[in-house]
């Protein structure tokens, strides 16, 4: 996928359909995200920036595609994206390293 823009505006029209189908989860949804900022502790650049690292960590392209404009909207510079980005990266490796720990219990279970 290289035209972000295109599969941006895709997106928008297949959730509308989907919200046709379903609109009680959509707005399910919404409650969701309208309480995420109820508090108003976090501003918008940060919320963007941990939307952000949890798109990459969960491989979701659309929320990739919504949370980057909405980040950059808000502020966030490149550099910014790029170490939130790295958080999501080192906290992937640290679930592989904890996985990876019990993958090994698990053997230890085993009786030959």
């Amino acid at each position: 996928m290289t035209d972000w823009n295109a599969y941006r505006a895709h997106l928008g029209e297949s959730i509308h359909a989907f919200a046709t189908l379903s609109p009680d989860t959509l707005k399910g949804l919404q409650t969701l995200d309208g309480a995420a900022t109820k508090t108003g502790r976090l501003d918008a650049k940060t919320r963007e920036l941990i939307a952000l690292a949890v798109a990459v960590t969960t491989r979701c392209d659309g929320c990739i595609s919504v949370h980057s404009t909405a980040a950059v909207k808000a502020g966030a510079s490149r550099e910014e994206i790029a170490e939130a980005l790295g958080v999501a990266v080192a906290l992937n490796a640290g679930a592989a390293v904890v996985y990876s720990s019990r993958v090994l219990d698990a053997v230890d279970t085993v009786v030959p």
